[in-house]
């Protein structure tokens, strides 16, 4: 039985190619950009992990710094005596402005400070490997170290490390810092130390892959960059026998952890940035799924219109004995024939495009999570089958009611044409069910952080417009307007068609109704966020000109005769300086930001609050924390919180929230004289600068320079420029939402076209019929028309609304949940009227072209049929 299904389907296939091309295309684009997001972001992720983890290495424990300032080294000497602890590996990281000359652009290195007899057993991908050149420059091999064997650079790892001789000035890059800084072994390096700009030897290599860092001498990099006796993490490897947890537990009991000092784990930066890049790749595979739920709604529409033209088909099978279920297979059995193909070829499309990517892009997804990686293609299997899965679910989804219809025909009565009689009235309740169930899911909390109900929510509105449009048109064409009656009998007849045929009119504008309406959500998101930014820009840019060092790390700080002089230049009304530091509250997520700047008597004009702020309590130092802090954190209006700092855990009270769309996982603001009091650190890291009028910006800059001197290259950027760059980077982040749309709506007015042409080739004999009876050319393209504008008409209709309520999940609830961001909701209303014009048209000339058929010589031939 099943061999004859399989021939029935080949020449259904066979006849009919173009209109199983559509709907399998449609699939393998849906498949195509889910499964090219999945195989960016896992090759990213896995390159990031396997460097973090070369860098890191395997040890038991880790005991990590709160803060960029570190810990006293005095903890390693008490783990050193411990004897439960096998080796304890100290490490210093800093971030250092490296540049190859002294008048080159400084770029920002991550310097890595080690004890390499200590590193190598944990982490050997940090070993240093020296490199000597030869009298021309040209790099030679070394010469084997003691204990180990020629030729061999991994053969005694231990006695490498014991060969080398440290020295102040001796820095070991990875070949991405090599590269980067397009240097040779022997070369020097100058580097932004506490006592300036000092050059540095090039003088080997460790294998280490990922971002660009380097590797010193511990006591050099302590020394050299004013660190003494400070360490950043201490990576501990236990005796055998003794077990992580119990041991944590042992030293946490003694309190012998000062404090800035926390557990973490060796793999805490991958979690981070796994963390840091979730929200955004979640939502990026959603959108990307769009054009596969398009494509579903594309399947119903073809298979659809495929059933009611095969119907005599049907009859004559189920009447020579093929079964009713049986006939529901045939029909499920060619979306699953369509869903694989387009499965497979969306798969390879996918594949494709995430090499290309990955070649051309990196692995950055476009939020800037991955700067500067560039991995190799990985094979994230359970991902690939899961979109495998479900390009064939979605046709199948999609196929599911036609196959019911199929079953349900009556063989004998669709077999003389008695089958269709009048159609039953539109129901309102099953569109209204799913709509309900779409907004209670829409209040529902987030799942594991992500909000997967909100999808939910999403997906059961857009379920529910297309189930309305049959009754949107019942209601719309319910009567025919007066101004019709005088008409003639062509737009009469077209009013009535397109009211008698309303169950055919949601197949046809399914795919229009789906792709607008998530169109105008993802419109109506992205306007309100550039919105939200926009205006946040204007609250938190109110100086003319910002500067900070140019050369980023540890030396990111302006001197205090610097911040002096900027007051002095002509043309400088007033100078307000600030300071920002990280602040590590938990292991596994980023770092908050603590922005430092003076906040004045009224916070409310110096920061975008988000309702009120609480009273100050008596003694208590106020700090305001942004939206994605509060939320991550649990942190509340008038709450008490100890901040991480240097100079000590410091306990401060929450005033208020505020709005700050720059850092997706939290800054806290405190005015920059308590930050100064609680940590005693005076370093200032930019300045705000408000000119007089008529000021012109590049004589300012070029006197700050001339007070910084060539040793300190400035960054400075007026307000506009800012701005400017601000929203370039916005626009940038959320272009792959354009081409999203696009596809959407081009997939559901192919999914028209399909439709229509389906129909004309199923109405054939009316066609013909219409012609014998005197109806010209130009009348029947107007019917076709007309009928179709009418149906589109309300698909634009049902679109819009739905997109809209879309748009209300995606802005206040997805958001906020995904991104712990909250902004006002905005219509852009000209650019929804294009977007609605622009279906319109495109479905009008997509109806006339296939109006074109209805006119021909085969529907005048189609008549005899029946004489």
């Amino acid at each position: 039985m099943w061999r004859h299904l399989f021939a029935l389907i080949r020449a259904e296939w066979r006849h009919h190619p173009w209109r199983h091309a559509v709907a399998l295309l449609a699939v393998a684009l849906g498949v195509a950009l889910a499964s090219s997001v999945q195989l960016i972001n896992a090759s990213a992720l896995a390159e990031f992990s396997q460097a973090v983890r070369a860098a890191n290495g395997q040890p038991d424990a880790v005991l990590a710094a709160r803060t960029r300032e570190g810990f006293d080294d005095a903890l390693y000497a008490r783990l050193a005596l411990d004897e439960s602890v096998a080796l304890a590996s100290p490490v210093l990281e800093l971030d250092a402005a490296t540049r190859r000359t002294p008048d080159a652009a400084p770029i920002t290195l991550r310097l890595l400070g080690l004890d390499p007899v200590k590193a190598v057993s944990i982490a050997p991908a940090l070993l240093p490997r020296p490199a000597e050149t030869s009298a021309d420059g040209s790099k030679s091999a070394r010469a084997a170290a003691p204990g180990e064997a020629p030729g061999n650079d991994n053969a005694d790892e231990p006695a490498q490390a014991r060969a080398l001789t440290p020295a102040a000035d001796a820095l070991y890059l990875n070949p991405a810092a090599a590269q980067a800084l397009g240097v040779s072994p022997g070369a020097t390096l100058w580097l932004a130390t506490a006592q300036g700009w000092q050059p540095f030897r090039f003088a080997g290599r460790v294998t280490a892959g990922g971002a660009a860092l380097a590797v010193l001498d511990i006591a050099a990099a302590q020394s050299r960059f004013g660190r003494a006796g400070r360490l950043s993490r201490i990576d501990v490897r236990l005796v055998a026998g003794v077990a992580p947890g119990p041991w944590q537990q042992a030293v946490a009991a003694a309190q012998a952890l000062p404090a800035g000092v926390t557990w973490a784990q060796a793999d805490d930066a991958v979690q981070r940035v796994s963390n840091l890049s979730r929200a955004y790749r979640v939502n990026l595979g959603v959108l990307a799924l769009v054009a596969l739920l398009v494509g579903g709604f594309l399947v119903y529409s073809v298979v659809s219109l495929s059933v009611a033209q095969r119907t005599p088909q049907f009859a004559l099978l189920g009447v020579l004995g093929l079964a009713a279920r049986d006939r529901r297979a045939l029909v499920l059995a060619e979306s699953a024939a369509i869903g694989l193909a387009g499965s497979l070829l969306g798969l390879a499309a996918g594949i494709g495009l995430a090499a290309l990517a990955l070649r051309l892009l990196g692995g950055d997804l476009g939020g800037g999570y991955f700067p500067g990686v560039t991995p190799a293609l990985a094979w994230p299997v359970p991902e690939l089958c899961a979109c495998f899965t479900l390009g064939i679910a979605a046709a199948l989804a999609g196929a599911w009611w036609p196959a019911r219809q199929a079953e349900a025909l009556a063989p004998a009565v669709a077999l003389k044409g008695l089958g269709a009689g009048a159609p039953r009235p539109a129901r309102a309740a099953p569109a209204l069910l799913l709509l309900g169930l779409g907004g209670a899911l829409a209040l529902a909390p987030p799942v594991g952080g992500l909000p997967l109900a909100a999808y939910a929510a999403v997906a059961a509105l857009l379920a529910g417009g297309v189930v309305a449009v049959p009754w949107v048109v019942q209601q719309l064409l319910a009567r025919p307007p007066r101004w019709l009656t005088g008409q003639g009998a062509v737009p009469l007849l077209a009013w009535r068609r397109a009211h008698f045929a309303r169950q055919t009119a949601g197949a046809t504008v399914a795919g229009v109704v789906a792709s607008l309406a998530l169109s105008v959500a993802i419109t109506v998101m992205v306007a309100s966020f550039r919105d939200a930014v926009t205006d946040w820009l204007d609250s938190v840019l109110p100086a003319d000109l910002y500067l900070r060092a140019q050369a980023g790390g540890e030396r990111a700080v302006l001197p205090p005769a610097l911040v002096a002089a900027a007051a002095r230049v002509p043309g400088v009304l007033r100078v307000q300086a600030g300071r920002q530091v990280p602040l590590l509250i938990s292991p596994a997520q980023p770092a908050v930001a603590l922005v430092a700047r003076p906040l004045g008597d009224d916070p409310a004009r110096a920061l975008p609050l988000v309702g009120q702020s609480v009273p100050a309590a008596p003694g208590a130092l106020a700090v305001w924390v942004s939206e994605p802090a509060a939320a991550l954190h649990g942190w509340q209006p008038g709450q008490r919180i100890v901040l991480p700092l240097a100079a000590g855990p410091a306990t401060v009270q929450v005033r208020g929230i505020w709005r700050d769309y720059a850092r997706q996982f939290g800054a806290i603001a405190i005015d920059l004289a308590d930050y100064q009091r609680l940590s005693g650190d005076r370093a200032i890291g930019d300045l705000a600068l408000w000119l007089a009028p008529g000021t012109a910006p590049a004589t300012v800059q070029a006197a700050l320079q001339a007070a910084a001197g060539p040793e300190l290259p400035l960054e400075m950027i007026g307000t506009q420029e800012l701005r400017r760059v601000s929203l370039a980077i916005f626009d940038r982040s959320f272009a792959v939402t354009v081409y999203l749309q696009a596809a959407a709506i081009g997939v559901g007015l192919i999914g028209v076209a399909a439709s229509l042409s389906a129909q004309v080739l199923a109405r054939r004999k009316e066609f013909g019929l219409l012609t014998h009876l005197g109806l010209t050319r130009r009348q029947m393209l107007a019917l076709v028309a007309a009928e179709t504008g009418a149906w589109l008409l309300a698909g634009v209709v049902v679109g819009l609304v739905l997109g809209l309520a879309m748009a209300a999940v995606l802005v206040h609830v997805v958001n906020p949940q995904s991104f712990h961001w909250t902004m006002p909701l905005q219509v852009p209303a000209a650019r929804l009227a294009a977007l609605a014009t622009a279906v319109l048209a495109a479905g009008g000339l997509t109806a006339l072209l296939a109006a074109r058929r209805a006119a021909g010589r085969d529907a005048v031939l189609a008549v005899k049929e029946d004489w």
